[in-house]
């Protein structure tokens, strides 16, 4: 059975950075992308950053030049380094991860909140 286990969340004020982490496990297959996405209250969940196994990217532009999006594949592992923080970024950020032979798998999601 796949699990996704998030951490690195928090609250931290303007300005300030926090980094996010999703390990995946309990698949055979390989990854095929690994990503983040955010949900702010009342709104829709949003793409924030994706990688694939060949480490192509595809950043949000409202992120671009402060977030950056990486791997440990060795670990299954992709981290979210979120710099620059704003209070617009205040979401629960979900890990999401797609595999090569099927199946497509979300996070249980973390709060981060930046405090103005």
């Amino acid at each position: 059975q796949v699990q996704l286990v998030e951490s690195g969340g928090g609250l931290v004020q303007y300005g300030g950075s926090l980094r996010l982490s999703c390990a995946a496990s309990g698949s055979i297959s390989s990854i095929s992308v690994m990503g983040w996405y955010r949900q702010a209250p009342g709104k829709q969940r949003e793409l924030v950053a994706v990688i694939s196994s060949g480490s192509s990217t595809n950043v949000a532009d409202s992120v671009k030049g402060r977030f950056t999006i990486s791997t440990d594949n060795a670990k299954n592992t992709v981290y979210l380094q979120m710099n620059s923080l704003k209070p617009e970024d205040t979401a629960v950020y979900y890990c999401n991860v797609h595999y090569f032979l099927g199946g497509i798998y979300w996070g249980q999601g973390t709060q981060v909140t930046v405090s103005s």
